[in-house]
């Protein structure tokens, strides 16, 4: 006997936008609703709505959240305003990753989103470390909904929808959540995202979610339309932005994935990790979180190993058609070593093995898309 997928609140308008829906870590999610090109570009040139109901949505609260949260991720809570966030990692003793996160000050507890993958073992691992703090966690996954706008018309099809403090909205920079009402119903607003574009994360209750998602549509014209997790995917590879399970992982660290910004050796709280990251910080990672163009037009997928003449020196862990660059991406991790040898001119290119043939990658700086720098790489 196998278990169903479960659904999110959203499910009968996906089955009434026609998606095409598959089991993703658990939850029945449309992957697309027309093509994944069409809904990229979408984003890029206008506004998409995304279902993100299935993600980890946790509350933390009580006298010594603050000290709990502290002692468990990577960052630093004490830099975080009211109304701001920060991406946060959760690591283990080795300095791996469990998980990264989006962590938010509210005006009286915290938000924490997590993975939709992790959200039972991230609840399972802060239960295990709560150590008879003063502090409780609530899972508000199910019970409320969670919907993105993003793009560059995002915000414009949103703000009529919502009433908020004045010049809220002009005041409201990145990685900033305020308090707004839709209906009546509050909503927490954040300007956040996954796809290198401008945006809002909303939070509201279950049945005002599905009247918001309804009427960002209907309001929206042609500017807004439905997304699937596979242009998500597109998007968030053009834009450099690592996917837990793919990019980072228990095997990975945050020094070698390029993630070092959120990990604050130098806060008072300990945290699970801290001393191997130190270690790692000093000494260098082995290995680099990379970005490729694959010089021809075939796609290196997860998985595929890369080559420098005879040796073996990486692996591809993301891959995709890219709908604004025109070429194949990638990302994937390089070893140190080698990097050195090939900065010196002492190593051949790097190629990787599409299935028995090689085919040339070409460095890239990350991110491939920036909207700050408008231009696409």
């Amino acid at each position: 006997m196998t278990n169903e997928p479960e659904r999110t609140v959203l499910y009968e308008e996906h089955k009434r936008l026609g998606a095409m829906l598959i089991d993703f870590h658990g939850w029945e999610m449309p992957v697309r609703y027309t093509s994944i090109p069409q809904e990229h570009q979408q984003v890029r040139e206008s506004a998409g709505l995304f279902d993100l109901c299935h993600m980890g949505r946790l509350a933390i609260s009580g006298p010594q959240a603050e000290e709990w949260l502290q002692a468990l991720i990577t960052n630093d809570t004490a830099a975080i305003e009211t109304g701001n966030a920060r991406y946060t990692l959760f690591c283990q003793e080795d300095g791996t990753i469990l998980d990264d996160a989006i962590v938010y000050r509210l005006e009286e507890s915290f938000l924490l989103v997590v993975n939709a993958s992790n959200t039972t073992k991230i609840i399972d691992w802060m239960t295990s470390h709560r150590d008879g703090r003063e502090a409780e966690l609530e899972d508000l996954t199910r019970s409320e909904a969670m919907i993105s706008i993003q793009g560059p018309d995002a915000l414009a099809c949103t703000i009529p929808l919502l009433e908020a403090p004045e010049n809220a909205w002009d005041s409201l920079g990145y990685y900033q959540i305020i308090s707004a009402q839709y209906e009546s119903e509050p909503v927490l607003a954040a300007r956040t995202g996954y796809t290198g574009e401008d945006g809002l994360e909303l939070y509201l209750a279950g049945d005002p979610g599905v009247r918001l998602w309804r009427q960002l549509l209907e309001t929206g014209g042609n500017r807004t339309a439905p997304i699937g997790l596979g242009a998500r995917d597109t998007l968030r590879l053009e834009a450099g932005m690592p996917l837990y399970g793919n990019d980072i992982d228990e095997t990975t660290n945050p020094y070698c994935a390029g993630l070092g910004f959120a990990v604050k050796l130098d806060k008072e709280t300990p945290f699970p990790g801290q001393q191997k990251l130190r270690e790692i910080e000093e000494t260098g990672p082995s290995e680099k979180l990379c970005g490729f163009i694959v010089e021809s037009r075939r796609i290196a997928r997860t998985g595929m190993e890369i080559y420098a003449g005879d040796e073996k020196v990486g692996r591809i862990t993301s891959g995709a058609p890219s709908p604004t660059i025109q070429e194949p991406i990638a990302m994937g991790y390089l070893d140190c070593d080698y990097l050195d040898r090939l900065a010196g001119g002492q190593a051949p290119e790097p190629e990787v093995d599409l299935r028995g043939k090689r085919e040339k990658l070409r460095l890239e700086h990350l991110p491939f898309f920036s909207r700050k720098r408008k231009k696409t790489v």
